[in-house]
């Protein structure tokens, strides 16, 4: 699969990224060697090979579930702008759908 600039462009534009032309141009030719080699990597045959999650098969070690630190949340919360019902207020940040 080969990208253009124009689908490039588009990927900026949904990513919220500003590219020069010629970023465009190098950025194109760059995806699509990526793809390119995700596509040879798809072609191999791996019918035979049993997926492997962990290759060690150990289990982890879990840790105490334990309280090590003070509770400081009065402390902190002094010191925020804004608090209500023990809970940081802070201003909306989503944006108008554009």
């Amino acid at each position: 699969m080969s990208l253009t600039p124009a689908d490039v462009k588009k990927i900026a534009h949904l990513a919220r990224l500003t590219m020069s032309e010629d970023e465009v141009a190098h950025s194109a030719k760059q995806l699509s060697n990526i793809l390119e080699l995700v596509a040879q990597m798809n072609q191999a045959d791996t019918a035979h090979i049993d997926p492997v999650a962990n290759p060690l098969d150990l289990s982890q070690r879990l840790r105490t579930d334990a309280v090590t630190e003070p509770n400081q949340r009065d402390k902190f919360q002094k010191i925020a702008p804004e608090v209500q019902d023990g809970l940081y207020l802070v201003p909306k940040v989503i944006e108008d759908g554009q």
